[in-house]
């Protein structure tokens, strides 16, 4: 029996069983749709992050603080603290950089706050930072409303604020957030601008639930404990990144008194770094990912199984007819097969259709991304379909194949 053959038999079979096979192809639709559907959506999340991490790595670089350095006591020599940044060291960093750079000082005020605006509040786990004038241009951050700090209100510590997308929609409804007060922890501010919306990834809290303060006014709610504060230089030449970071390990140094031969007593972090750490979150989140389509997979396989295991005892008089007439049990082997793989590709060729649509609404939805077509993983995705066809329907196949002629056409 030709191939050709083989795959109209297996092509009608299938449109004689329409309503079973249609159940086996949506649970691989289903499996197929999860799988490229997500890896699409984080694609274009990413692609889109990365593009704005990527133009701020090649001309920035954060100083934070050095994480507590840990020794074995087997050597003699117990854990040794670091102390952090405080806002003397940056305040003399910030005046006394000399390269061509724009630098921005910062600190985390609290991370559990609430904020309110007349009868609504949000819930108690809002971020306040207090920064200075730098802060939207160093971390790339756009305004949808209002204005940035003034200079003189970061010189003043004045009680105005910078909301996120998210506690604008929460607190003020319909109404335009600007110039209205709201109430923080440490008192009553004026609303000077919102962010736009651009969510949050790889563990990063999101910018839409986030309130951003003049510096020294956070330097003053700080009564319990100190602050400690982080730099971004952004620089006006990118070649020069390097000798850039070298100027301002120098200077930092000099502000942190560190002695001659010591290691630095803080970190320089290019904004590299966190496009690498973005990637590696979302490796790990496109592993999990396939892991639940494969599961996914892995029980369509099973129902397909079963699926031509009735359909071989179905047409077991058809399978004794064609041994009768001369077909060899290759070929009845092949024609279950066919039938099987022709059932997976359908639903996966619709299910990578779905799963494009659904993963690209879900990208544009939450971070703006551009429209992606993952197709390393649409072609991981067919051949795994295949494999599933194959496999789902050898034993199947094999047993039709082995049916005796004579007990076949007795069948009824």
């Amino acid at each position: 029996m030709q191939f050709s053959t083989n795959i109209e038999e297996a092509v009608k079979a299938i449109k004689d069983n329409r309503l079973r096979s249609g159940l086996t192809m949506s649970i691989i639709t289903l499996g197929i749709m999860s799988l490229v559907g997500i890896l699409t959506a984080i694609d274009g999340i990413q692609s889109s992050v990365m593009e704005g991490l990527t133009d701020l790595g090649a001309k920035s670089f954060d100083i934070v603080d050095s994480p507590t350095k840990r020794r074995s006591k087997r050597k003699g020599v117990s854990a040794q603290a670091v102390s952090p940044i405080d806002y003397k060291q940056a305040r003399f960093f910030k005046e006394n950089y000399r390269f061509p750079a724009r630098v921005c000082v910062y600190a985390g005020l609290t991370y559990n706050a609430e904020v309110k605006y007349k009868n609504e509040k949000t819930n108690p786990n809002i971020p306040i930072t207090g920064s200075d004038e730098n802060y939207l241009t160093a971390k790339g951050l756009d305004l949808s409303k209002g204005r940035n700090f003034s200079a003189a209100a970061v010189r003043s510590g004045g009680f105005e604020a910078i909301i996120g997308q998210e506690i604008a929609s929460k607190l003020f409804k319909k109404e335009n957030p600007v110039d209205k007060t709201i109430q923080l922890p440490g008192g009553r501010y004026k609303v000077i601008g919102v962010l736009k919306s651009r969510g949050g990834l790889a563990g990063n809290a999101s910018t839409d639930r986030f309130v951003l303060i003049p510096l020294l006014n956070a330097q003053s709610q700080a009564t319990q404990n100190a602050l400690s504060y982080s730099m971004i230089c952004l620089i006006n030449d990118p070649a020069k990144l390097n000798e850039a970071m070298e100027e301002a390990i120098g200077t930092m140094r000099r502000a942190r008194l560190d002695r001659i031969g010591q290691p630095n007593s803080f970190l320089v972090v290019r904004s590299e770094s966190l496009a690498q750490s973005l990637e590696e979150t979302s490796s790990s989140i496109r592993l999990g990912g396939f892991l639940i389509s494969f599961i996914t997979l892995l029980g369509a396989s099973i129902g397909l199984m079963n699926i031509m295991l009735v359909s071989v005892t179905e047409r077991t008089r058809e399978i004794g007819i064609r041994k009768a007439v001369g077909a060899k049990p290759v070929d009845i082997r092949t024609q279950f097969l066919i039938e099987a793989v022709v059932i997976c590709q359908i639903g996966g060729i619709v299910g990578v259709l779905a799963g494009l649509v659904m993963g690209n609404l879900v990208s544009k939805y939450i971070g703006s991304g551009n429209f992606v077509i993952p197709w390393a993983w649409i072609g991981a995705g067919l051949f795994t379909c295949f494999v599933v066809g194959v496999l789902s329907g050898f034993y199947p196949a094999h047993k039709a194949s082995k049916l005796d002629p004579i007990e076949s056409l007795r069948y009824e």
